[in-house]
């Protein structure tokens, strides 16, 4: 038996939307930052005696779509190493599913680790980002810690992430406000189809995005925070942007969302460095710098709870416990 731990990342440039549905590639390339406080913990055994798979999500049998995917990186892992034996999963996760936390990432990213090297393969991290893209996309990135770019890449093999500054050795951490950990009325796989099929908005967003990578990169390395917070910023927003243009139009804001990104900018006008960024749910991510987090928590809590803001600094990639 291996386990294996991923942490959750937040894309600061979106994936959003998939040019190839079964292969997981998408329209445009995507910049995350690996976070220390949400991760995954799972541990994989195959076992010649089980008759089929056994998948165990936080304790409790998994089924339906989620099944589908886990099966799916483990028919992976046996076609890698020739092998026609089921395997045990069991996996926890210490991040609400579903709620636009990325927990699938983190989800996917230690199975496909944890699987890898319980089957005796010995993957190269290129490899392993790209066995995990075929549970979850975001997965891909969070094979790696800190700031990981994943290229789109044009067939399997191409469509794969790779650190840009593994170690982050700056100031730099998220505020994550929990607005919401209930269970998303509509996913990200069917919010994101949805757009790319009906949204007139959605071809404008990919060639910003892809715009986007490279002043991005440039960001990273130059330790510059008030630009990567504007192009973090400006790229959440056209993505949601694109939600409203789909048919039926939706959104995965809700009313304190949109009091928190007020808040934000607000905060920003009166010479405070934060950002915010929203990925397919309602919670918000902060970009700030350490030293700003006392006051803007001090500004948040006049709408929300105290308990509903967490400080996420950068995280790890893939470690075995």
């Amino acid at each position: 038996m291996v386990t294996a731990r991923a942490h959750t990342n937040i894309a600061l440039l979106k994936y959003w939307g998939k040019k190839d549905i079964n292969l997981i590639l998408p329209y445009n390339d995507s910049i995350s930052l690996t976070l220390d406080h949400f991760y995954t913990d799972t541990s994989v055994e195959f076992d010649p005696s089980l008759k089929t798979d056994e998948i165990l999500v936080d304790q409790q049998p998994s089924a339906g779509s989620g099944a589908k995917r886990v099966k799916r990186v483990l028919n992976l892992i046996r076609k890698l190493g020739d092998s026609t034996m089921f395997a045990s999963v069991h996996s926890t996760n210490h991040v609400p599913s579903t709620a636009g936390l990325a927990s699938s990432a983190s989800a996917f990213a230690a199975l496909a680790s944890a699987g890898a090297k319980a089957a005796g393969l010995n993957l190269s991290e290129r490899e392993l980002s790209i066995l995990a893209r075929h549970g979850s996309g975001s997965a891909s990135r969070s094979i790696f810690g800190g700031f990981v770019q994943w290229h789109a890449g044009h067939d399997d093999q191409s469509s794969y992430a790779q650190p840009i500054q593994r170690n982050v050795d700056w100031d730099i951490n998220l505020i994550t406000v929990l607005v919401d950990t209930s269970q998303k009325k509509i996913s990200s796989t069917n919010g994101m189809q949805s757009v790319v099929e009906t949204s007139p908005f959605y071809p404008a967003w990919v060639k910003s995005a892809q715009a986007d990578v490279k002043p991005m990169q440039t960001a990273i390395l130059n330790r510059n925070l008030a630009t990567l917070g504007e192009l973090a910023e400006q790229n959440a927003m056209r993505m949601h942007a694109t939600t409203f243009g789909a048919v039926p139009s939706f959104t995965y804001f809700q009313p304190q969302t949109l009091a928190i990104l007020t808040a934000v900018r607000n905060m920003r006008k009166q010479g405070v460095e934060c950002y915010s960024t929203v990925d397919a749910g309602p919670n918000v991510k902060i970009i700030c710098a350490s030293s700003d987090n006392e006051l803007i928590m001090h500004k948040l809590s006049k709408i929300v709870h105290q308990d509903q803001l967490l400080v996420c600094k950068p995280g790890p990639g893939i470690t075995y416990l």
